[in-house]
């Protein structure tokens, strides 16, 4: 059956499955690389890292750091997707961009970001606010089951883990909230 003429929901688990095979993927070859596609993060204020803002969500840490993100992302990404395909993929972009860009222009100078917190802490704020912008009780509903599942993840937009971007997180996590009033379905 073509994606076309599939239901939302298989094409948002389709992509989101994807999205975290692609991640292994890029892992595997890492490791086999000798990790050194990591120096392709983000790297702060740095005209090569800005290319850091595209690569740094594929990017993982080692096995252990692409594990801990792997079922967040499968269910955030499909719930960011199944609220609406093309929405969904937009407010990706956005969390993906801004955020990331945001880490590129405010963190420590010689650091580098990867992994994909910055989109799962988005994804986290996106629905947690998509369905009190949209006034639509079902998103809310959504949302409020995202916050009570993944909502004390969210304390980790503070500094105080060495060797975390708390700045990825909150950077993450704030273009969240402006991806749901980007792509809002009713007027302002």
């Amino acid at each position: 059956m073509p994606l076309q003429t599939r239901p939302a929901w298989q094409v948002a688990a389709l992509a989101a499955g994807v999205f975290v095979a692609l991640l292994w993927v890029i892992e595997a070859v890492d490791v086999a690389a000798s990790h050194r596609l990591d120096g392709w993060g983000i790297r702060p204020r740095d005209g090569e890292g800005l290319l850091g803002i595209l690569a740094a969500p594929l990017l993982h840490g080692g096995w252990g750091h692409l594990s801990a993100n792997t079922v967040p992302a499968l269910v955030l990404g499909f719930l960011t997707l199944a609220t609406g395909v093309t929405r969904g993929l937009v407010a990706t972009a956005i969390i993906w961009l801004a955020g990331g860009f945001a880490v590129w222009l405010v963190a420590g100078g010689s650091s580098v970001h990867l992994g994909a917190s910055g989109l799962i802490f988005g994804w986290i704020a996106y629905l947690a606010v998509q369905g009190f912008v949209d006034r639509k009780p079902w998103e809310i509903v959504i949302g409020l089951g995202v916050l009570v599942v993944y909502g004390s993840v969210l304390w980790g937009v503070l500094p105080g883990t060495p060797g975390v971007s708390w700045q990825g997180h909150l950077f993450g996590a704030l273009a969240g909230v402006g991806a749901a009033f980007a792509v809002r379905e009713r007027p302002a």
